[in-house]
């Protein structure tokens, strides 16, 4: 087992993996640029080095920054999270060459799975069913035209490379066509410096449902299991439980095989995530995150897993010490994302200082954050600053202590969706299990999340 870790990240996930580093007892090292020099996952290492500027670019995405403190610290092994570089395979070759371990796998998949071209491919092949759409790049105006009119509208333009919700956009008819595929385009170079885009069908209000997989390097794969991760906006989550509601055991279990057929297929180690759509009956691959997921939380609460743990002792050779047939599913749980954002404002960004906070207790209550009273969210990051996730016996229960919750969450200072969720939990669409799509798209109902402050 490794002795000191470098976690290349910052936020809440930093702690998180921070503080399972303390309960293995393992040594840790974080990186921070120059304004986050009191953030919480500073303090929360046991050693902490500036890398550069606030903004991303020049601080958590050097790769030479951070690997020249990891040779400095004597790290044998970097944990990369979620986001940042964790999805990076010059990064992971990097490491390699440095003789760190990469927490995670190897760079060849994640290469793979970077490009949704290639991970379609690569799916269609081992026999995994992908949404409708082409297999190839679109090349052109007409070359585009041709592509849709095969598939059948509405067209869904995706960059290749993209993820997050960016590089998406859809068309309806013909005359959209032109403009999504540059919106894809565009954003595919500006924010994953690549511009393929490629053409799908748009599947209306389907499910968005996930699986998480764990897999080691003697070539046991598990999964553990789905989450329903449908609540988004602009194709961005804002709410996941586990498991996904109103889901048959048949079918349950047929995604769980598909999973495990996908994570095969390309020699997956560490955790990871197939993503997908369920459309009726119908299971359909969208992309696989070759990281830890934000919503990993709900995935332990309902099987009692340490995923972090689980990575770490993987990249250091371990095999996993349970089978699928011990991995069982109890109660539900449900995560809300805490934002800096406005629903009221159609979830504009709130950066701003917090000046008073106070998280919920309870038990089967747990929150995962990377700040405190005094913290400052920067527009230079992601406006996600907590996790509120919940365990109840059932959904009706989990959800009814959800809301308990999020009315003793505090945070002061900053606009939050603390009180979205409160109304979103509270609606008859939520209790119903639906997807929730209509109250996302009123512009009136999101202005009346406001009266929930």
């Amino acid at each position: 087992m490794f002795t000191r870790v470098l976690v290349a990240n910052r936020g809440e996930i930093a702690v998180r993996i921070l503080r399972t580093l303390r309960k293995m007892g393992i040594e840790s090292v974080t990186v921070h640029s120059d304004a986050e020099a009191d953030a919480v996952h500073v303090r929360a290492a046991d050693q902490a080095v500036c890398i550069g500027p606030g903004p991303v670019s020049e601080s958590y995405l050097r790769i030479d920054r951070v690997l020249d403190v990891a040779r400095r610290t004597g790290a044998q092994a970097v944990h990369p999270g979620y986001g940042l570089l964790a999805e990076n395979p010059e990064f992971a070759e990097a490491c390699e060459r440095a003789g760190l371990v990469f927490i995670g796998p190897t760079p060849e998949a994640i290469r793979v799975m970077g490009s949704k071209i290639e991970a379609r491919r690569a799916m269609s092949e081992a026999g995994v069913p992908v949404v409708p759409g082409a297999l190839e790049p679109v090349s052109g105006g007409d070359h585009a035209l041709a592509l849709a009119d095969s598939i059948g509208y509405p067209i869904a333009a995706k960059a290749s490379g993209a993820g997050g919700g960016k590089g998406f956009r859809v068309a309806r008819d013909p005359g959209e066509l032109p403009g999504a595929v540059e919106g894809a385009r565009s954003e595919g170079e500006r924010f994953f410096a690549d511009p393929t885009v490629y053409l799908e069908r748009y599947l209306d209000d389907p499910r968005h449902i996930e699986v998480q997989l764990l897999g080691d390097t003697h070539g046991n794969v598990v999964h553990l299991f789905e989450r329903d991760c449908t609540i988004q906006r602009r194709h961005q989550k804002l709410v996941e439980e586990a498991p996904a509601p109103r889901l048959p055991e048949p079918l349950r279990t047929r995604i769980g095989e598909l999973a495990i057929t996908a994570a095969k297929a390309i020699g997956y180690h560490s955790a990871g995530t197939v993503e997908g759509l369920l459309a009726g009956d119908e299971f359909f691959f969208l992309e696989m995150n070759t990281r830890i997921q934000v919503e990993h939380c709900v995935t332990e609460m309902v099987t009692g897993i340490n995923l972090v743990e689980q990575q770490v002792r993987v990249a250091a050779g371990e095999r996993l010490s349970f089978g699928q047939a011990d991995l069982r599913l109890d109660g539900h749980a449900i995560e809300c994302r805490i934002n800096a954002e406005n629903a009221a404002k159609h979830f504009l960004p709130a950066p701003g200082t917090i000046s008073g906070y106070q998280e919920p207790r309870g038990a089967h209550v747990r929150v995962d954050s990377g700040v405190g009273e005094g913290s400052a969210v920067l527009p230079f990051y992601d406006p996600m600053i907590a996790k509120l996730i919940v365990w109840g016996e059932d959904r009706a229960t989990a959800t009814d202590r959800m809301l308990r919750a999020l009315d003793e969450f505090r945070i002061d200072g900053v606009t939050t969706l603390l009180p979205f969720h409160r109304a979103l939990l509270a609606s008859d669409q939520w209790r119903r299990a639906e997807s929730c799509r209509d109250l996302l798209e009123d512009r009136a109902w999101l202005k009346q999340t406001a009266r929930h402050e």
